[in-house]
């Protein structure tokens, strides 16, 4: 008879290392089962984003971010610094320590909450259980009342750039690097490839980024995107929308791109070209047959608003359903998935979940965009205030940015906010919370902020929204 667990989750990323935790806080019996493996071919937790996603990625941006502002804004300042280098071989070992760190918490932390980790490949059968195949070819299988998938995704590839590891690489070799590439071809400009795009341009690589898209940004406010276009020209980077790559070739260690833009045919001639074109669900060979789970039309799990599948007792979370591919969805979604399990009603808010592009400055937005409110007839009003206007992003020499703040015209309550500057990621999270109780505009111009500080920016953009900004000239209202 195979062991009889509460809950088996396939995955040990944000969605399904958090759920195994909360579920055995919950005092149910727990297993989670990962396929991932480090170098000892030992279990390794964490999934995407710890091992070649969030974690590493943004170890890169910061130590870059820190060796740019050294080599090209400390003079402001009145520091002189003769000549700034990087150590890459020491900023990866930096990346592997910080993730080796973090996975292994997540290892104690299965250990002190109960939690057993099973390294192998799960798939679900009909009847909620889940056959483990591990690096051995070694299969058993696991009886499980409920069953959570948190499988996570992987880069999409396309045929006209395969991936070789070594010329053509995708965001899991971006983050591996071991020089700065002369000359570096980016195709996508979306949150992945401007991210890393940022990385390698801060250590010196000419960064060439090739959008299919006429848009840039599209999924975010349009006056935060045409914003953050502005100050990503001015760092550099050559963003050139509407190019579509339609080949690619390696030629004496060089890749050869052929894009076409505005009905005409080019060709770039790159040391590195990082594949970035978004992300797809991990979903092939993760079910039986029979097991009555369903995916849509892009390879999604069909689950309903309480991501349970249409097999019973088996639900699905994070990248592998629904709506946006982002961590802290996935871990909440995980954390809902268990209590519900556990008896307790509850459920997600997807209308207050924020979105974050790591660049410097951050881009951050929760919400609804101009645009889509005004594609949905609804009547909006917006208070925007430039980080321009803060003595506090002046004081530090990082005032490149905005905040818009959007309300309801009629009720006033707070319908979304964008966010380019320096720490949006933090100060987005204080209308989300804002948001989160049905907080109006009027709610946060009352409420004190401390001076000097970003957040104040926040404060103010909420008081734009009426025209009683203070430190900006307000519109006049028609």
């Amino acid at each position: 008879m195979p062991e009889k667990y509460d809950v088996v989750i396939i995955g040990s990323g944000p969605a399904g290392y958090v759920a195994a935790i909360k579920a055995a806080q919950l005092g149910l019996k727990v297993a989670c089962v990962e396929q991932w493996l480090d170098d000892s071919n030992n279990i390794q937790l964490g999934g995407t984003c710890l091992n070649v996603g969030c974690i590493p990625s943004k170890a890169l941006l910061d130590s870059s971010h820190k060796f740019a502002d050294v080599r090209d804004n400390l003079a402001v300042h009145g520091i002189s610094v003769k000549k700034a280098d990087i150590d890459i071989p020491a900023m990866l070992a930096r990346k592997d320590q910080i993730v080796s760190q973090l996975t292994g918490g997540i290892t104690g932390l299965f250990k002190h909450n109960g939690v057993t980790p099973i390294s192998g490949v799960g798939k679900v059968l009909v009847g909620a259980k889940v056959e483990v195949t591990d690096n051995k070819g070694n299969v058993q299988v696991l009886d499980a009342s409920n069953v959570i998938i948190a499988a996570g995704s992987v880069p999409v590839s396309i045929a006209s750039a395969p991936i070789d590891d070594e010329h053509i690489i995708d965001s899991t070799g971006a983050l591996m690097l071991t020089e700065v590439p002369v000359r570096l071809g980016v195709i996508g400009a979306g949150v992945i490839g401007l991210e890393l795009g940022s990385v390698w341009r801060r250590l010196g690589s000419e960064v060439v980024m090739l959008e299919a898209l006429d848009e840039f940004l599209p999924m975010m406010d349009v006056q935060i995107a045409k914003e953050a276009g502005k100050i990503f020209k001015k760092q550099g980077l050559d963003i050139r929308l509407g190019a579509r790559v339609i080949g690619t070739e390696v030629k004496k260690g060089k890749v050869e791109v052929t894009y076409t833009s505005a009905g005409a045919e080019h060709t770039e001639l790159f040391d590195k070209l990082i594949v970035a074109v978004g992300r797809r669900p991990r979903s092939e060979e993760l079910f039986s047959s029979d097991s009555g789970i369903t995916l849509d039309e892009r390879g999604f799990i069909y689950v309903n608003a309480n991501c349970e599948t249409e097999a019973p007792h088996v639900y699905a979370v994070g990248d592998i359903v629904r709506g946006l591919m982002l961590a802290h969805k996935a871990s909440e979604e995980g954390v809902m998935v268990v209590e519900r399990i556990a008896g307790k009603q509850a459920q997600m808010n997807y209308e207050c979940i924020p979105s974050v592009i790591y660049t410097h400055p951050e881009i951050a937005a929760v919400g609804q965009t101009e645009q889509e409110l005004k594609a949905d007839g609804i009547e909006c009003k917006i208070g925007v205030f430039p980080f321009a206007a803060s003595g506090r992003a002046l004081a530090a020499n990082d005032s490149d940015g905005i905040v818009k703040m959007i309300a309801d015209a009629e009720t006033d309550r707070i319908l979304g906010c964008h966010i380019i500057g320096p720490s949006a990621a933090d100060l987005v999270q204080q209308v989300v919370i804002a948001m989160e109780f049905g907080s109006s505009t009027e709610d946060l111009a009352l409420t004190v902020f401390g001076h000097p500080t970003l957040s104040e920016a926040v404060h103010e953009a909420a008081l734009a929204v009426d025209g009683q900004a203070i430190h900006i000239a307000n519109r006049k209202k028609r």
